[in-house]
């Protein structure tokens, strides 16, 4: 038996995977069997691709009949016209001319005689009308003088008479050659008389027919406007010209059919886009006088708001969309003259108009529009956006676009809507009034064209009002303020009310959907948003010149003017508190999301999405998430909210948080909102947000190593506030570098910025919104900040003398520039030798130049007047001691330094008047202004206050309590220096009224009398200038010491002393005085006490307090000091240390049970005398570093208390009698003695 055998006799399959013939008999295979697979594959494959071949040749078959079929039908159809146009020529008496081929006939000559004829007979006039339509074909030269020629024997024919017969079909195939014809090309080259004959017989078929002809009237008018454009006549005939293309433009116009609307439509999109009409046509009046204004309005409205006319506004350029928007304001003006009063009662029709067009080409006219025609440039492609941004705007298009910013008819937007019954207030979800979302979308598409007039703007709308209908208890109309107005509709919005019932719902609100926007124009939703951007703006405005008494008495005061009422208008535009109360739900629910959800709104699946909110938030930068801001590509362009350029999501958000926080200012300095009603902690996850948040920091610091350097730092000397910095450039190629070079940093910024938001939601909050989050819970942040710095800097050695040993061990191999290791180097630069009467100069001097490496621990020796050396060991309580002296004489107004001021509550703010002051003290010592001497001395001055901004710095960062107190407005740029970066400008430190109080009371009650004042203003011959009092010592003479004072006049705005303060501006002009007071004239100090600031303190951190909070941090807690948490933190030496059996001294039970009945006053006197600060740290005495600390003093009864207060240490007789402990302790506080330093 075979081993293999398995009991069945049956051969087993071979299976062949290879696809080879395994049969080494079979034969090789031929070309019409192919190798690639065995017999039924090969056989399909042969199938088919003989199936194919047949095809193929089916195809060329049928190919080569329709060529031949097409050909015939070509020669057939050549050859009949060809005999067509013999015919012709021979009715016309044009013998011999015609060819079978007409690119091959002789070209036509004019002869003015034939021409001159007209028809017999009307029947002879139309079989050559019909002939000619049957073999007219208009790129033939020769068809063309047949046209022409027929043209003008139709016109004579039919002179001073209209054709009897019904001409309806042939006339319209006439009118469509015609315009074929016109827009050629090469129209250019035809004869004057031709176009002329064209012209005529196009303006007469209009006459007959203009019905048909509407029906095509974007061709008619494009061959019109092609014709407008490109033909040149001669200057005899110019006139004729001129009037024939008038004549054909209102062809169409002047007669009512059911068509007129779309000739209307056809002549705004396709003639009036006709760059230099009135240079082309001589003038506008004909075309002014004869059109009718409501019917183009009507037309263009619907055009630009419609799903098929909007393909047609896609095709115009930019260009062609500024020509059209000059003309329909030119012809509105025209159309109602002189009547001013109607001028400025825009109506529905011209306020979306305009709104669109202006929104579209936005990006163009805010550059070109203030620049002058001396800066066109020949040979510039305006093609190139960027390069197109230095050409002005041509004079027409300037004056009419200009001629929008005009207070009468801003005021008087309102004044033809009626609002809601003043006794009938409307429902929650009532639907919207069309009039505010036409006024909304038309303001806010000005104040984003325009935003340098921004504040004008917002003024005259401000001062607008609504009608109120009469209620049910018949009472007489009123005028409603215009702020009620748009809060009314923006209360009653889907949005609004989604929002502040759901912070979810903002996300859902903010994404767009492909279906929105479809049918064209603004979707519902983007209107409820115009409503409530624009009431944001509006309210931004008011609160900036609403004084405190004005915002609270909201709830009391009438809703509406009488005649006899003698409220003012801005108590009269207050809110009812309760309606603030529900204004701040929104704009918390709304800023809360947008911060918190940033990664979402800003996520892939918004990239495809088009048009809408949520089309802004497209993420195509290229940039991985691991390395932001790397991207250099060209970004897509910025999207809009609601279809309003400028009206960004970034630009939305630094609005909301803006406004949030004057709201909230005003409820911290006068409560009117509910106890913890802005704290959201619900929303967090409160155990573990402490370590999120120093997680989220880290990160934060990393990018911002990563990308390090790449901030450009333009400081330039003397710059004003807001002031614009042009440079001319020479060159195209050198300025083209420039602006990719700016666009590529402004990319990284923005992606940096973006990645931030996205990874640290929780710092985003803290800055921008702080007050969500508790006090302590962010003092607790600020020091967990702190440490995290110490740790990274110090490379994890926070004490100071571990971090000496440090840097001398990590540097002991390295030389200096002595030769010595490095390290001491180091150390040296960190030591000073102060002299105790001149404790700042020597400061500056000494540590100026360490700038944020002031953060590292310091070494500080006293030397007194004679020059020896004061005994001690700086253990930390010498450098406080340093850092309070150096405050204490910076800030004293005794010093003669001058850099800081006093206000009427004895608050310290940067001297307004110091640089000036300055300048002048340099005239009179007689240096050249701008010079390098003259710039170096300012550059002094400023240092000075940039190492004053360390040294607060190195007070926060060490946790140094100093007793010194500023200023609330100072304070509250420190608060928003690090607001977020998304809209500086609007999340950032606004001057306001209220702020002028804590500067200056009298002018603050000055600017409040002019406000409410209620007769002419112009009585007081006010203007938009500000006198600033300079003084400087005397130079020479006995009275060196004295000052002198001189006034400057500066204007606050360009020609501003020709403009007069009016009651319509006197609000501008009031923001005006307090943005010059607080914000202009103290720009350089305060930037340069701020930037020594932020180099000890990141500015973010400090945003996360607001002004009260920031005065705590630097002196400490100003509420009622805790005896009980004092004795918890308390140190005790010698004899008074507690022993094993946990007992206190007898004389330090005495000195509690005392200082326990002491008032808060003596309280803090004791503190003060103790630590030199009368304020308790913010988390408690257990922050109070050096720890406070009693000793013993010996049992001499007669002496006194004494303290050291850099260590804090309080240095107590052994008192046996409370009386006498007491007495002493008093005595030594109010007397103000007990220093030493032993």
């Amino acid at each position: 038996m075979f081993q293999s055998f398995t009991g069945s006799s049956r051969r087993p399959r071979q299976v062949n995977l290879s696809g080879r013939n395994s049969n080494p008999f079979a034969a090789y295979p031929t070309p019409r069997h192919s190798a690639a697979g065995p017999g039924s594959q090969i056989t399909v494959a042969n199938a088919q691709h003989e199936r194919l071949l047949r095809q193929q040749e089916r195809d060329r078959l049928n190919a080569a009949k329709a060529i031949q079929r097409n050909w015939r039908g070509y020669r057939s159809r050549r050859e009949v016209k060809g005999k067509l146009r013999r015919e012709w020529d021979h009715r016309e008496g044009l013998h011999g001319r015609s060819t079978t081929k007409p690119e091959q006939a002789q070209p036509y000559q004019h002869d003015e005689k034939l021409e001159a004829r007209g028809y017999v007979s009307e029947t002879e006039c139309m079989n050559q009308l019909e002939l000619l339509l049957h073999f007219a074909v208009t790129s033939y030269p020769d068809d063309v003088a047949r046209l022409d020629r027929f043209a003008a024997r139709f016109l004579h024919t039919f002179e001073g008479t209209t054709p009897k017969g019904l001409w309806p079909r042939p006339l319209r195939r006439l009118a469509t050659i015609i315009l074929d014809v016109l827009l050629r090309n090469d129209v250019h080259q035809f004869k004057e008389v031709t176009i002329d004959n064209l012209l005529s017989l196009l303006a007469f078929v209009t006459r007959l027919i203009p019905k048909d002809l509407a029906q095509m009237a974007n061709r008619y008018y494009q061959a019109l406007a092609n014709l407008t454009i490109e033909v040149q006549c001669h200057e005899d005939s110019q006139k004729v010209r001129r009037h024939l293309l008038v004549s054909c433009v209102l062809g169409l116009l002047q007669p009512l059919t059911s068509r007129t609307l779309a000739a209307y439509e056809g002549f705004a999109t396709c003639y009036l886009i006709t760059a230099e009409l009135p240079n082309h046509l001589g003038d506008l009046s004909i075309l002014a006088t004869s059109i009718n204004y409501k019917l183009l309005a009507s037309s263009l409205a619907s055009s630009l708001r419609g799903d098929v006319s909007r393909q047609a506004t896609i095709k115009m350029n930019s260009e062609e969309r500024l020509w059209l928007l000059a003309y329909f304001i030119h012809l509105r003006r025209h159309a109602y003259g002189s009547d001013a009063s109607t001028q400025n009662l825009p109506d529905p029709d011209y306020i979306a108009v305009v709104s669109i067009l202006l929104c579209s080409v936005a990006d163009e006219i805010s550059p070109r529009i203030d620049l002058e025609d001396t800066a066109l440039v020949k040979g510039v492609d305006t093609s190139s956006l960027q390069e197109a941004m230095q050409i002005p705007l041509p004079q027409f298009v300037r004056k009419e676009i200009l001629s929008l910013i005009n207070q009468g008819s801003i005021t008087s937007l309102l004044a033809h809507t009626d609002a809601v019954s003043r006794t009938d207030p409307p429902t929650k979800n009532a639907s919207m009034p069309e009039d505010a979302r036409l006024l909304a979308g038309y303001a806010l598409t000005l104040l984003r064209v325009f935003p340098r007039r921004g504040d004008d703007i917002r003024m005259w709308l401000y001062l607008g009002s609504a009608l109120v209908l009469p209620g049910s208890n018949g009472s007489a109309k009123r005028r409603l303020p215009a702020i009620k107005y748009f809060w009314k509709a923006a209360e009653n919005t889907n949005i609004f009310e989604s929002i502040s019932r759901d912070p979810r719902a903002v996300l859902s609100l903010l994404r767009s959907t492909p279906q929105e926007g479809a049918q064209g124009g603004a979707s519902e939703r983007d209107q409820e948003w115009m409503i409530i951007l624009l009431f944001l703006e509006l309210y931004t405005f008011v609160l900036k010149v609403m004084d405190d008494e004005e915002f609270l008495s909201g709830g009391s005061s009438q809703s509406t003017r009488g005649a006899e009422s003698n409220l003012t208008w801005t108590r009269e535009s207050a809110l009812p508190l309760r309606d603030v109360l529900d204004l701040t739900a929104f704009l918390k629910n709304f800023a809360f999301t947008v911060y918190w959800n940033a990664s979402d709104l800003s996520g892939p699946e918004n990239t495809d999405l088009d048009g809408g909110i949520g089309s802004y938030f497209s993420t195509s930068s290229g940039s991985r998430p691991d390395e932001p801001g790397r991207n250099t590509r060209a970004s897509a362009p910025e999207m809009k909210i609601a279809g309003v350029t400028g009206m960004s999501i970034d630009y939305l958000k630094g609005m909301v948080t803006g406004l949030l926080r004057m709201v909230y200012e005003r409820d911290s300095r006068r409560k009117f909102l509910p106890k913890a009603y802005w704290l959201m902690t619900r929303q967090f996850d409160m155990e573990g947000f402490i370590p999120a948040v120093v997680v989220e920091e880290e990160k934060r610091h990393q990018v911002q190593e990563a990308n390090e350097g790449e901030e450009d730092e333009n400081e330039d000397l003397g710059i004003g506030l807001n002031e614009p910095t042009d440079t001319i450039i020479g060159t195209r190629r050198t300025q083209q570098t420039r602006n990719i070079d700016l666009l590529r940093r402004q990319q990284r910024k923005a992606s940096r910025k973006k990645y931030l938001e996205a990874v640290a939601p929780r710092l985003e909050i803290l800055q921008n919104m702080p007050f969500f989050i508790p006090f302590p819970t962010r003092v607790q942040i600020f020091r967990e900040f702190v440490t995290l710095d110490q740790m990274r800097r110090r490379g994890g050695h926070v004490d100071p003398d571990n971090w000496r040993m440090s840097v001398m061990q990590n540097s002991g191999l390295q030389s200096g520039t002595d030769g010595r290791p490095s390290g001491h180097d180091i150390i040296d630069r960190h030591h000073a030798k102060i002299r105790r009467d001149s404790v700042f100069e020597d400061a500056y001097e000494q540590f100026y130049e360490l700038g944020e490496g002031l953060k590292e621990p310091i070494q500080i020796t006293f030397v007194d007047k004679f020059g020896t050396v004061e005994a001690g060991i700086d253990g930390g309580g010498v450098t406080k001691e340093f850092l309070t002296s150096v405050t204490n004489e910076a800030f004293s107004s005794s010093n003669g330094l001058n850099l800081f001021i006093e206000n009427d509550q004895n608050l310290l703010y940067p001297n307004p008047a110091a640089v000036d002051e300055r300048k002048d003290i340099l005239r009179q010592a007689g240096f050249k202004e701008g010079s390098i001497e003259w710039n170096e001395q300012i550059r002094e001055l400023l240092r000075r206050y940039e190492f004053l901004g360390r040294v607060i710095g190195k007070c926060l960062y060490e946790g140094i309590l100093v007793d010194i107190g500023f200023a609330g407005f100072f304070l509250l740029k420190w608060a928003l220096t690090g607001g977020s970066g998304s809209a500086s400008r609007e999340s950032g430190y606004r001057a306001n009224l209220n702020d002028l109080r804590d500067l200056d009371e009298g002018l603050y009650q000055g600017l409040l009398q002019l406000k409410d004042y209620p007769g002419n203003v112009e009585d007081f011959s006010l203007n938009f200038t500000v006198t600033d009092t300079i003084s400087t010592p005397r130079v020479g003479g006995p009275s060196e010491t004295a000052e002198v004072s001189r006034t400057i006049t500066r204007d606050l705005k360009p020609n501003g002393s020709n403009i007069p303060v009016t009651n319509e501006n006197r609000l501008v002009y009031i923001s005006y005085i307090a943005r010059h007071r607080l914000q202009i004239q103290p720009h350089l100090q305060t930037n340069a006490f701020l930037r020594g600031l932020g180099d000890i303190i990141q500015p973010s951190w400090l945003s996360m307090f607001n002004q009260s909070e920031l005065q705590t941090l630097v002196g400490g807690d100003s509420s009622e000091i805790n005896i009980p948490d004092l004795r918890r933190n308390t140190l005790y030496g010698g004899v008074y240390v507690i022993g094993d059996d946990h007992q206190e001294h007898p004389t330090v039970q005495l000195f509690w049970q005392i200082l326990q009945d002491f008032s808060d006053t003596d309280r803090r006197k004791v503190l003060k005398f103790v630590t030199s600060t009368p304020r308790a740290p913010l988390l408690g005495f257990g922050q109070l570093n050096p720890r406070f600390s009693i000793r013993d003093a010996g049992d001499d009864q007669t002496r006194l208390p004494s303290t050291s207060t850099c260590v804090n240490l309080l240095k107590l007789p052994r008192y046996s009698k409370a009386e006498t402990l007491r007495e002493k302790l008093l005595y030594s506080v109010n007397s103000g003695a007990g220093f030493d330093l032993s």
